[in-house]
């Protein structure tokens, strides 16, 4: 069952309910205040009558023209003996008159149903001397009060069935403009599957709900970001392929030439054992690092602890200086600078910054570590040849070099950058970059400091 029509038949389920129950209680009030005014019509009656002289005194109360004056067309006033004869009479319904006498020498009132029509009464003892010697009784018929009830009930009836009709188209008009968007966002699922295409949804000039706005919004960014991991990973691909290319061109092209002539020249064989044994360094190189980029775009990569950033720091400093023999300077303007985050990937991280400026830089290179306002700020200089200013942006995209050529003869593959971009990244970090031409490059990152 769709959404629109289980919103419009569960309106219509709560609607019809309230109405029963409204309809039943505003028929029950109405009987109530009216059967109420009715009695009290009555009892005002009876007060009237035995006010007279003649009813008050007990003699004359056989008289013709007794009662007449208080007669009512839907009344009917009689005086009942001991002996349940009707002494006296006064009315004109058929149904009232019909009623049998029955005499009560006690005072009392009610209602009953005779012929599928509601009567009133009220039953007074008449005394004379003190003693009762007869007794009066005032009926009345709610003939024209049922007849009002009935229309009552019709009217209740077919504006309830009004309601009820304009519920289901409104409700189902709204659910339509509702469930509109969500139907545009199905449709368009649909035609990017059947085409391939990634397609956004638009904002129409109607105005649409906040939550349908965020809906679509929400859908749209995700329609976005899938986009861009499409082209990103359209890119890889082409640049992986190209990248790869390279390496296995080379290794295929020496091994040729050592199936031809490296069995009787020695030279060739070596300078091919050379090319292929480097080559195949940089493909496993490169191989290595698209594997690690692959499992960064995993959001479970890191694993998150709480540790000191210094020690770190001076751990991958020293290891980085024993290994390329080159100074590396840390200096720490805090202490105990402690943050969250995956101590191995920090350091992986490290690595990468401080091997770009160990290849591209002659001159010692300082490392400062600070923290303020619960910022973690870790700086790398070097003194080296610089990024151009238009380059900066592109710096950390994959396989992206600023000099082709210096990275061929660096050994570089152009991943490093972009592994420590989505290292950052993954610690919800920033990285700055700022260069000069042949002054040095400092590369600034801040993390959120935990203690």
């Amino acid at each position: 069952m769709t959404l629109r029509k289980r919103f419009t038949l569960f309106t219509i389920f709560w609607l019809i309910l309230i109405l029963i129950f409204f309809n039943i209680f505003v028929y029950y009030y109405v009987i109530k205040i009216t059967t109420e005014s009715e009695e009290e019509i009555i009892s005002n009656k009876v007060k009237l009558i035995l006010e007279n002289p003649r009813i008050q005194s007990g003699r004359g109360l056989n008289t013709a023209d007794l009662l007449n004056e208080y007669y009512n067309a839907n009344e009917m006033i009689r005086i009942i003996s001991p002996n349940n004869r009707v002494v006296n009479i006064t009315g004109s319904n058929a149904l009232l008159l019909e009623l049998p006498a029955e005499y009560s020498s006690y005072r009392n009132s009610g209602m009953y149903t005779k012929s599928g029509e509601r009567i009133i009464y009220s039953r007074i003892p008449l005394f004379e001397d003190g003693n009762v010697i007869a007794m009066m009784e005032v009926s009345r018929i709610l003939d024209e009060l049922d007849d009002y009830l009935q229309i009552l009930i019709a009217a209740l009836s077919v504006t309830s069935g009004g309601a009820i009709l304009f519920a289901i188209f409104g409700t189902y008009w709204f659910t339509s403009r509702l469930t509109e968007p969500i139907s545009q966002m199905v449709t368009t699922m649909r035609e990017i599957d059947r085409s391939g295409k990634l397609r956004k949804i638009e904002l129409g000039e109607r105005e649409e709900s906040a939550e349908l706005q965020q809906l679509i919004r929400a859908f749209n960014q995700m329609i976005d970001r899938l986009d861009r991991t499409y082209e990103r990973q359209k890119f890889f691909v082409a640049d992986a392929s190209h990248e790869l290319k390279t390496p296995l061109t080379v290794i295929s092209s020496y091994a040729n030439i050592l199936k031809r002539w490296g069995a009787d020249d020695e030279n060739v064989r070596s300078e091919a054992i050379d090319a292929i044994a480097r080559e195949t360094t940089r493909l496993q190189t490169l191989t290595k690092s698209m594997l690690t980029l692959a499992e960064a775009e995993q959001e479970d990569w890191l694993s998150l602890d709480t540790f000191d950033v210094i020690p770190v720091v001076d751990e991958i400093a020293t290891m980085m200086e024993t290994t390329f023999q080159r100074s590396i300077r840390v200096k720490a303007l805090s202490h105990n600078v402690k943050m969250v985050g995956d101590k191995d990937k920090i350091q992986q991280l490290l690595v990468i910054l401080i091997d770009n400026a160990i290849k591209y830089s002659k001159d010692p290179i300082d490392i400062s570590i600070s923290h303020n306002k619960g910022i973690v700020r870790i700086e790398v200089k070097d003194k080296g040849i610089g990024i151009p200013e238009n380059e900066i942006p592109h710096l950390f995209e994959r396989f992206y070099r600023v000099d082709g050529a210096r990275a061929r003869t660096t050994g570089g593959v152009g991943l490093g950058l972009a592994i420590a971009k989505r290292i950052i990244d993954l610690h919800e970090g920033k990285v700055e970059v700022f260069s000069l031409h042949n002054i040095g490059t400092t590369i600034t990152l801040q993390f959120k400091q935990r203690k």
